[in-house]
Order: structure tokens, then C-alpha cells, then sequence
């Protein structure tokens, strides 16, 4: 296989000098070029493709922040993550549309290497390069008018509070997988797990928000048409499978991270879907009617349309924005479990019962053909006694919905 091609960028001698040490052990995994700032890079990847660009943010005449930007305009497949110390907020948020990842110095050799395999796995995800410009351009998703128009008023008002414009950010599956992405990074020095979208708005606080949301515009509004696809049923399906996913897994484990990445893999296990009907409407229109008029599922009607599935895509952004590897993995797998090869309970398995179980219980919700329960895996994993525990959690979930109890 083909080595993987990254440059470093950093006007510091030190620093680059410090990681080709660092990263000697690697030298059979990748090659790796070491720029001294942002016009040397540019050379660089104007003679070669590169994979990954890891820039530092401060450097005299073109920046970080102007790097990656340009980076994303002329080598869009570039996987581009930010790399840097003592960097203020406000040049933090400068990069929030253009960087993929971020991470602090001094930054663990361990950590460092496992974002290199991590990035490598990504690229290999989809085969076919335009998805990946594509998806490798994408800073910002749609945002439900409703809810982008209450969050537009909200931070501008002197008497809001953190926990109101926590709750509405949660409404929404765009504005969650941003914050979600933002509150993993380094640069924001939180280091807890951070298991919903309305916690990481908490930590994140208001005045990153309003920065967020009034002054880098990182959020944009809808346009979709509804002749396409109703959007605003996109985010209760999401949010309702993410709870159904938890509270499986909380019956099958006492594990909190595979509860925790169950929740957070359900509700962003359709961003794939997000990105397609945002970025490329009219294909999409045709995957309904392809699903609809030959019984498909939309899956293999994507599949047929783009080349690939809402699922890859999902798992390929989810990957591009340093998610855990169960994440972009429940993200990738939930509607080919035959794939995915597991010995025991996983989020990948949580979210796909929980995405089948909720297709059950609301059949009018269905285009194309349904995808059921995978009772191959389910019954190789002997948790076939289990599935009538999960249809009543599900049930219950779902009933508790409709009658307008919060989930």
C-alpha cells in the first residue's frame, strides 16, 4: 500500500526538529515533509497530493488559519489539522471552518501517532476522491430555520443564559455535531468526556457560542427545499435513536463509554444524509425515487446515485472531525453490521436496533425498503433473548415522545 504523504508546518526550527524525532518510528508508515511556513507548504502540495497538512497557528506573514484555508480551496481531499500553543480564542475560532482537527502543544507523542493512524483509516474510508473534496470542504451543515432563527435572537439577548441556548442547540443535528467536534478539542483544554451536545455548549460557554454563531457564522441556515426532503424530520428520528441506542446499551453493559458513544453515534448516525441533501440535492432526489419505485433501501439507492452510502459519508466527516473510533465506526456500520466484524456488545450494535427498532414502530417514516434487525450478528453474539427487552425500551421511548414527555 501506498505510504500516506503529511507535511508539518511550523516556523520554529525547534519544533519541526522535535517532531522528526518524535516521529522516526513512522518513517515506514509515511512520508513526511517539514515546511517552515505556510508559502513553503503551498510549494510543497502545489508539486505533490499530500495527505494530511498538521500546522502551527503563529507564523509571520501567512498564518495557520490562512494556510488550511487556502488548503481547503485548492487541495480539498487534504486532511488539515491545526497544531498549536498559546494561541488566544479568537484566533481559535478563526480556524473553526477550515481545520478538521485541533490540537495543543505540547501534544503526547502517543496522541500524536494515533491521530496519524486515525487520519490514514479515514482517507481509506471512501474510493471515490470528488465525495471526499467534497466532504473534505465542508465547515459548515444547514441548520433548521426555527431553530437557527430562535439561537439568532437568543445570544443577542442580555438576559439569556447558557442553559436556553443549550437546550436549542440540541434541537438541531448540525449545530450538536459542531459543538460536539469543537469540545473535543484540545485547544479548549476540556478534559472530561463530554456525553451530550447541551454539556459541551455548558463548557464551551456562551461567549465561544455568540463568537460561534454571530461573528464566524459557522452555522448557516436551511435552504433545502421540503420537495427534496423534510429536513426538520431528520433531527427527532436522530435524537430519538441516539436515546434508544443509550438505553440498550445501558441494558446490555455498565461500560459508560460504550453507553455514552451509543448516544452520541445514534444521534449523529445520519450526518451522512446531511452533508448529501445539503451539498448535492438534486442527486438526492433521485435516491428517494430510486428507493420508492424499485422497494430498495435508501441506503443502496445512495449507493447507486453516489457511489457510496450516507453511512460512509457520516463516518468519513465524523472521522475527518477526530470522533472516537466507535463513533465513526456505529456511524459507518449501523446499516451493514455483515461488515463490521465484533465478539461482543458494541455502539455500532446499539445504533443499528435502535435504527431498525425505531423504522418498526414508525412505518408511515419509511422510504424504500426497511432495514430490520441483522439476527445473523444478533444471534452470533447470543443476544437473540435481548430483543424483546430492546423493542419494549424502544416502545417505551417512542411513547413517551408522542405523548410529549421530554426523552
Amino acid at each position: 500500500m501506498e505510504k500516506k504523504k503529511i507535511v508539518f508546518v511550523d516556523d520554529e526550527p525547534n519544533i519541526l526538529d522535535g517532531l522528526r524525532r518524535m516521529l522516526r518510528s513512522l518513517r515506514s508508515e509515511y512520508d513526511m515533509y517539514f515546511a517552515s511556513g505556510g508559502r513553503e507548504a503551498l510549494e510543497l502540495l502545489a508539486k505533490d497530493r499530500f495527505d494530511v497538512v498538521i500546522s502551527d497557528m503563529r507564523m509571520p506573514g501567512m498564518d495557520g488559519a490562512q494556510l488550511l484555508e487556502t488548503i481547503q480551496k485548492e487541495h480539498p481531499h487534504t486532511i488539515r489539522i491545526m497544531l498549536s500553543g498559546q494561541a488566544d480564542e479568537a484566533s481559535i475560532l478563526r480556524t473553526v471552518g477550515v481545520a478538521h482537527q485541533f490540537l495543543a502543544k505540547p501534544c503526547d507523542p502517543e496522541r500524536l501517532k494515533a491521530i496519524l493512524v486515525q487520519t490514514s483509516a479515514v482517507q481509506d474510508m471512501l474510493s471515490d476522491g470528488r465525495l471526499k473534496d467534497l466532504i473534505s470542504q465542508v465547515g459548515t451543515l444547514p441548520t433548521l430555520p426555527i431553530v437557527y432563527a430562535k439561537l439568532q435572537k437568543a445570544i443577542v439577548s442580555s438576559e439569556v443564559d447558557i442553559a436556553e441556548v443549550a437546550e436549542l442547540i440540541e434541537q438541531d443535528i448540525a449545530l450538536s455535531a459542531k459543538v460536539m467536534q469543537l469540545v473535543n478539542s484540545a485547544f479548549f483544554g476540556i478534559y472530561v468526556k463530554v456525553e451530550s451536545p447541551g454539556r459541551a455548549v455548558k463548557l464551551l460557554g456562551l461567549e465561544t457560542i455568540k463568537s460561534l454563531v454571530l461573528c464566524i457564522e459557522i452555522f448557516s441556515e436551511n435552504k433545502i427545499s421540503e420537495e427534496i426532503f423534510q429536513i426538520n424530520m431528520l433531527w427527532p428520528h436522530s435524537l430519538a435513536v441516539g436515546k434508544v441506542a443509550k438505553a440498550i446499551a445501558a441494558h446490555e453493559t455498565d461500560d459508560k463509554d460504550i453507553i455514552s458513544n451509543a448516544f452520541l453515534a445514534g444521534i449523529l448516525h445520519d450526518i451522512g444524509k446531511l452533508v448529501l441533501i445539503s451539498q448535492l440535492p438534486e442527486q438526492y432526489k433521485q435516491v428517494i425515487n430510486l428507493a420508492r419505485e424499485q422497494g430498495v433501501r435508501l441506503s443502496e439507492a445512495e449507493q447507486t446515485i453516489y457511489g457510496a452510502s450516507q453511512s460512509a459519508i457520516g463516518a468519513y466527516l465524523a472521522g475527518l472531525w477526530g470522533f472516537t473510533s466507535p463513533i465513526i465506526e456505529a456511524i459507518g456500520f449501523h446499516h451493514s453490521l455483515e461488515k463490521y466484524p465484533a465478539s461482543s456488545f458494541t455502539p455500532a450494535l446499539a445504533v443499528h436496533v435502535a435504527n431498525a427498532l425505531y423504522y418498526r414502530n414508525r412505518p408511515n417514516e419509511i422510504i424504500g425498503r426497511v432495514q430490520d434487525l441483522h439476527m445473523s450478528m444478533i444471534e452470533r453474539l447470543a443476544l437473540q433473548d435481548r430483543v424483546k427487552d430492546w423493542e419494549r425500551i424502544c416502545a417505551e421511548i417512542l411513547h413517551a415522545e408522542e405523548a410529549g414527555e421530554p426523552l
